[in-house]
């Protein structure tokens, strides 16, 4: 019996609630260009900020997301830049080759450094990115064993790269 009354009541007073009207009055004040700019300096104040990258920890799969872009670009405008000055007759075979034969050993073993591993990276993780869009390693245990992988692959090729 208690419980009955007391649901009724309770009932009764949000349906007495509902069925009361509630007014508010507002009014509007059309503002100034100079008013809103304003005001819409002052919200963005209030704005948070983004965090810079610095604050995170380093990922695996960041940073070689990263380096496939940039090598990307890297080769992408050595290759289009020796293309060009081919093109533009600034050389010629003869004097590439004697260029290249002129150098000394160490700095012929570092130009090659400096083009093997990022070709060796980009391929090797491009290679990924195709077994990925099959469908393959597509979990983060996967993406890890993927991204050693192309590491450990990268050294090991942009060694032999070097030393032919």
């Amino acid at each position: 019996m208690f419980c009955a009354s007391r649901l009724t009541v309770r009932a009764s007073g949000v349906r007495s609630a509902l069925l009361r009207p509630s007014f508010r009055t507002i009014t509007t004040v059309k503002a100034t260009d100079a008013e809103e700019t304003q005001i819409l300096v002052a919200q963005r104040k209030n704005r948070p900020v983004s965090p810079h990258l610095a604050i995170y920890q380093k990922q695996l799969t960041a940073v070689l997301s990263a380096f496939h872009r940039i090598t990307g670009v890297g080769l992408a405008v050595g290759f289009y830049g020796v293309t060009a000055a081919y093109g533009l007759g600034f050389t010629d075979t003869a004097g590439l080759i004697g260029i290249v034969s002129a150098l000394p050993a160490a700095a012929l073993f570092g130009l090659k450094a400096i083009a093997s591993f990022p070709f060796a990276f980009h391929g090797w993780n491009g290679i990924r990115h195709l077994i990925w869009d099959a469908g393959y390693f597509v979990n983060v245990p996967g993406v890890y064993k993927t991204g050693y992988t192309v590491l450990g692959l990268t050294v090991v090729s942009a060694l032999a790269l070097i030393f032919i």
